[in-house]
């Protein structure tokens, strides 16, 4: 990698907790996830950090993918059958192992948030999370997806496969 990059550490804020102990199986993403209870249990000194944080009913987290090893910049996402470059896609093994889900925010009590429509692995690390807000996050009326015209419904049945490699 070019040295012009410089590398960037994160800390974990807290951890996902989630009925899904390994990926097979899994939603790929929210919307597969309907109903799927979770939790969110913040490092208990950033608790101040949630005050006002229950006013919304979806919320960002942004976390590490903790359990994947390497990436390739072409894959066959769960989606579709044809390769396909890695930035156009929502694979989980990347340069930077980020992923983000927009989950429903049901309660928070103390350092703890109750979360619904998880598609996140039990015990994933967490980095950051940010209120979803309509009128910051959807910014047209039109949109173009790529590839995935008209694969809208897929995504409520696709469950994840081992297709992508990492550690369990």
């Amino acid at each position: 990698m070019n040295n012009d990059y410089e590398k960037i550490v994160f800390r974990s804020i807290g951890i996902i907790r989630s009925p899904f102990k390994d990926r097979k199986g899994m939603p790929i993403q929210p919307p597969g996830a309907k109903g799927v209870k979770g939790e969110v249990v913040l490092d208990p000194s950033l608790r101040e950090g949630l005050k006002d944080l229950e006013g919304f009913s979806h919320i960002f987290l942004i976390y590490h993918f903790h359990c994947n090893e390497g990436y390739r910049l072409t894959v066959t996402p769960f989606m579709d059958n044809a390769e396909r470059g890695l930035f156009s896609t929502r694979a989980p093994c990347r340069p930077n192992p980020l992923g983000l889900s927009v989950v429903r925010l049901v309660e928070v009590r103390d350092n703890v948030l109750k979360i619904e429509d998880v598609d996140i692995i039990d015990g994933t690390p967490l980095l950051d999370i940010k209120p979803f807000v309509p009128f910051f996050d959807v910014t047209c009326d039109k949109y173009e997806v790529g590839w995935l015209e008209g694969r809208r419904r897929e995504v409520d049945e696709k469950r994840a496969d081992a297709r992508f490699k990492g550690r369990e």
